[in-house]
Formats: structure tokens, C-alpha cells, sequence
């Protein structure tokens, strides 16, 4: 069956880097576009980053752009998200997600899901 998960989250000061890895198997991970999410606290899951399937388009959301980068290995089966200069707000369970169909920022578009990492920046 579709497994993905996540593993890389952690304590952190702020300004400092962390580096997701979610490992997948169960699918054809080559052929699917991926997504992290996060979700803090009380808050919505809230859409971080997505990359198709090629590696050819990559999406950011404004409050992550340029501190944030996302990758895949295809070969390895594995997407990553390296996060750099954090912040307090970045604070969340941070979840990687896959579909078969859309390169998209909504999250009802993903229909696998990990577990989810905790990430906390402290101040």
C-alpha cells in the first residue's frame, strides 16, 4: 500500500535550518506531483510547497519563499524540504503529500498522506 514518511523534524532556534526527507513507497513516485503542507496549532493545514513530478515546476507559498527549497530524488523515492533562517511561526507538523493527477496548492487535491514531522522554532 502508499506509505510516506516523513522523518528530519526537531527543536530549532529561530534563524536556524532544518531538513525534511519523506520516503515513499506503494506507488509510482516518478509519475507523481508532491507537496508539503503544515499545520500549526488550531490553524488549517496550510499549503508550504509542491514540485511535479519531473522536478520541472516547483510552487512556494509567500510566507516560505526564499528560505525554503523543495527536491525530489526519484531514483531514491524521496522528497525533501530544506528550511533555512526559521521562525517562530514556522512552527507546525509539517506533512508531505502525493497525487496522482494535479500540481496543485490545495490539499483536498492530495489524497496520500504521511504521518507528519514536528518541527518547533523556539525564539
Amino acid at each position: 500500500q502508499v506509505q510516506l514518511v516523513e522523518s528530519g523534524g526537531g527543536l530549532v532556534q529561530a534563524g536556524g535550518s532544518l531538513r525534511l526527507s519523506c520516503a515513499a513507497s506503494g506507488f509510482t513516485f516518478s509519475s507523481y506531483p508532491l507537496a508539503w503542507f503544515r499545520q500549526a496549532p488550531g490553524k488549517e493545514r496550510d499549503f508550504v510547497a509542491a514540485i511535479t513530478s519531473n522536478g520541472g515546476n516547483i510552487l512556494y507559498a509567500d510566507s516560505v519563499k526564499g528560505r525554503f527549497t523543495i527536491s525530489r530524488d526519484n531514483a531514491k523515492n524521496t522528497l525533501s524540504l530544506q528550511m533555512n533562517s526559521l521562525k517562530p511561526e514556522d512552527t507546525a507538523i509539517y506533512y508531505c503529500a502525493a497525487n496522482r493527477d494535479y500540481f496543485s496548492k490545495n490539499p483536498t487535491r492530495y489524497n496520500y498522506w504521511g504521518q507528519g514531522t514536528q518541527v518547533t522554532v523556539s525564539s
